[in-house]
């Protein structure tokens, strides 16, 4: 068989288990898999843009994913006039007196030679800007919190249409990614791998304790959709009419409708990283980026910029992983910066970047399809079979208790599995790089 048609194969695999878990379970269910697969393939593009091409290890992903949800809040969300009025404008002083702060002492450091004078004026712009920013920021943001907070008890958004987001998303994540690799993409691979995760950490710790900016634990609920709402559908007489003419229920067709269209938006975005990926790879740049990871020794001594290198390809990678979590709160309607978490967002993302094959961008969509898939399906799949394994022991035989609740972790065990078959049988991935 040929590569080609080694890869194709495995695609179509991938396609008929979605097609029988509509056909076994509900097309609803198997659309709602195709939507989270779409985002979980552009995420593992982002890591694979990183890893796969030059050789950066980012255990950040969660933070950059959870940025690009917060700029879905941000761009979308109405802006809650009253919390403005009462401490919208002090916010916006104080981060602007943090900023000039940071730029002030910067300054000093660059422009004069170092000195006591320098360190003491450093200190001075520093101490004294931060009792500055306190001082504006606190009361404000207390204002801010105390405006019904049951129900708002933030700023809100700029009440855009939610796909500006998106791109949006991607531009916040490039702006942390840049101040990220400007400090960090002088450390070695493992400092590296400590700093990303320490600041992706900082930052979800962030969206959960600052209320005035996203509501903390209280979540964000009700954003606005780029699709129609299934109530609308429900209540059009011409939708109900189509519906019945394919003898489908009214409330069926409505969901089913409504995500095939986040289907054929993510398919799009998709579509596009894809083959910007790959021109991406093909090209010079590409090349290069290549021949830095395998050696930046030899690449450093034929002249090539190896920091501004890893700064772009890191700062790429972290915009489409902004973009994917912009997406998935487009999807989920909601923001929950509790459900951020490094298993889900970070270690699974490398999971499928490892299982589908890492230098190659239809290794990572593969990757993203496949482990998404085994993720949502193995624990209804685990219950069944340890209800099959235990079907002639007795109720309430502690065996049986114990392997009924073991199912739970089915995932975990699976991914473990996967993951060690893959490295042993075909260790450059699925689908690994040419």
């Amino acid at each position: 068989m040929t590569l080609s048609l080694k890869n194709i194969g495995l695609f179509a695999v991938m396609g008929l288990l979605l097609l029988y878990t509509g056909m076994s379970e509900s097309w609803n269910t198997a659309l709602g898999l195709v939507n989270m697969c779409l985002i979980s393939a552009i995420m593992a593009l982002g890591v694979n843009l990183q890893w796969g091409f030059a050789g950066l290890f980012n255990v950040g992903v969660m933070g950059f994913v959870a940025l690009g949800g917060l700029a879905a809040v941000l761009v979308s969300h109405a802006p809650v006039g009253e919390a403005w009025r009462a401490g919208g404008f002090g916010v916006i002083v104080a981060l602007l007196t943090g900023a000039a702060t940071i730029v002030l002492a910067t300054m000093i450091m660059k422009r004069k030679a170092h000195s006591r004078a320098r360190t003491l004026a450093m200190l001075t712009v520093l101490l004294g800007g931060f009792l500055l920013f306190r001082a504006l920021f606190d009361p404000s943001v207390l204002a801010i919190e105390s405006v019904n907070p049951a129900a708002t008890g933030f700023l809100g958004g700029l009440g855009l249409p939610i796909m500006l987001s998106w791109p949006v998303g991607g531009l916040l994540a490039a702006g942390a990614a840049w101040v990220i690799g400007k400090t960090a993409l002088g450390l070695r691979s493992d400092y590296l791998a400590i700093a990303t995760l320490g600041i992706a950490e900082i930052t979800i710790a962030i969206l959960k304790n600052e209320d005035w900016l996203t509501r903390g634990v209280k979540n964000v609920a009700g954003l606005e959709r780029p699709v129609p709402y299934e109530v609308d559908l429900q209540n059009s007489p011409a939708f109900v009419e189509r519906a019945s003419g394919l003898g489908i229920d009214a409330v069926e067709a409505s969901t089913l409708f409504v995500k095939a269209n986040y289907s054929v938006l993510f398919a799009a975005v998709l579509v596009v990283l894809l083959v910007m990926a790959q021109l991406a790879l093909k090209s010079p740049w590409g090349r290069m980026l290549r021949a830095i990871r395998d050696n930046e020794v030899a690449a450093e001594a034929m002249g090539k910029d190896v920091t501004a290198r890893h700064l772009q390809v890191f700062i790429l990678g972290s915009a489409i992983c902004g973009l994917a979590g912009a997406m998935m709160t487009t999807l989920d309607g909601q923001l929950i910066p509790g459900t951020y978490q490094p298993l889900r967002f970070t270690f699974l993302v490398w999971v499928m970047v490892i299982v589908g094959g890492s230098g190659n961008n239809f290794g990572a969509v593969l990757g993203g399809f496949l482990i998404w898939f085994l993720w949502i399906q193995v624990e209804p799949l685990g219950h069944w079979l340890m209800s099959w394994i235990t079907a002639g022991m007795a109720d309430g035989n502690a065996l049986k208790e114990h392997l009924l609740e073991s199912a739970a972790h089915m995932r975990l065990l699976t991914m473990g599995l996967v993951l060690l078959l893959v490295l042993r049988f075909s260790p450059r991935g699925l689908i690994p790089e040419k």
